[in-house]
């Protein structure tokens, strides 16, 4: 659990942390470096789960033994299924981090959404519904690792 009390924007009482997959955590397919290592770190507080369509087939071996939830949506509704996923959750208590369009519900259902920009871009529709947005996912994850960086970014 992850409890942040950020005045004049919300408190938070984060138990889990949903994320994108290509775009977010991967490039291409493939991890990108460091992406392990903080979801591990932050897996001591959060329940890590990742959301993808699996567009090129590899999420399971990429990330095989890494400490997080995998989950392969069916494609054609992919903005559908994360925002059912989050609200599965529950929403109050769950963070998310995307780039792509079919991340801008999952990231205005959060309690925190948090939208990467990075080398695949990031859609404008999922900026806007973010609450605030990182220059990369390692950057985004430490945000959850030094949590007062969230405090200064969204306090009043």
């Amino acid at each position: 659990m992850l409890e942040l009390f950020i005045p004049g924007f919300k408190d938070l009482a984060l138990a889990h942390l949903v994320l994108d997959y290509n775009g977010t955590l991967a490039l291409d397919g493939r991890p990108l470096p460091g992406v392990r290592e903080r979801l591990e770190a932050l897996s001591r507080q959060l329940a890590i789960h990742i959301l993808t369509a699996d567009t090129f087939g590899t999420v399971q071996g990429q990330v095989a033994g890494w400490p997080c939830r995998v989950e392969v949506i069916p494609r054609g509704q992919e903005a559908e299924a994360k925002l059912a996923y989050v609200q599965g959750l529950g929403a109050p208590g769950t963070a998310a981090i995307g780039n792509g369009r079919n991340d801008r519900f999952m990231l205005r259902e959060a309690a925190l959404g948090i939208a990467v920009l990075q080398t695949e871009g990031a859609a404008v529709e999922a900026l806007l519904a973010a609450d605030l947005a990182a220059p990369g996912i390692l950057e985004a994850l430490d945000l959850f690792l030094f949590p007062q960086r969230i405090k200064a970014t969204l306090r009043s």
